[in-house]
Formats: structure tokens, C-alpha cells, sequence
């Protein structure tokens, strides 16, 4: 059985749309996932810069693969602000620990 040109056109049409459908989606997620990755990057930044000028002799440098690990933003966020709060670098740590 022989497919019509108009079926066949509209099943092209139908496929290119997918198509375009398909990677404005991706683009669209790739945008989501670089914004998330730069705004927990930054956080992590910030709180090392925080930590460095509250605790000159610290070594703050140890913490940043746990911060790193730390895929919730939410979480760094609280860390962030903790930093700034703390009273010893060894408080902060212990938090990171918990």
C-alpha cells in the first residue's frame, strides 16, 4: 500500500516539529542546570571569602570538597549565612559534619 504525499508531508512536519520541540527543551534545561550550577558555585565562593576574612588562620580550604558535595542550595545558603555567624571556624565545621 502506497503512503499519500500529504500523509507523508504531514508525518515530516509532525517529526521536524518533534524535532524543534525536543531541542528547545534541552536548551531549555541546559540553561536551568548552568544557572543552578553558577548560583551554587558562587554560594560555595562566598563562603570560603567569609570564612577567610573571619578566620585568617583557618584552614578553609578543607572545606570546600564538602561544600562542594553539598547538592542543595538551599543547605549552602544556611551554611553561607552561618558562616558569617559563627563564633568559632570550629562551630562551622562541626555543622558541616552534622
Amino acid at each position: 500500500m502506497r503512503e499519500s504525499p500529504f500523509y507523508e508531508h504531514v508525518i515530516q512536519r509532525g517529526v521536524e516539529q518533534g524535532i524543534e520541540q525536543g531541542i528547545e527543551q534541552g536548551i531549555e534545561q541546559g540553561i536551568e542546570q548552568g544557572i543552578e550550577q553558577g548560583a551554587r558555585q558562587t554560594t560555595i565562593e562566598n563562603t570560603l571569602a567569609v570564612l577567610t576574612a573571619r578566620f585568617p588562620g583557618a584552614d578553609v580550604n578543607a572545606l570546600k570538597p564538602k561544600l562542594e558535595a553539598i547538592t542543595d542550595i538551599s543547605r549552602l545558603k544556611q551554611i553561607n549565612l552561618n558562616a558569617s555567624l559563627v563564633s568559632s571556624f570550629r562551630e562551622l565545621q562541626q555543622q558541616l559534619n552534622a
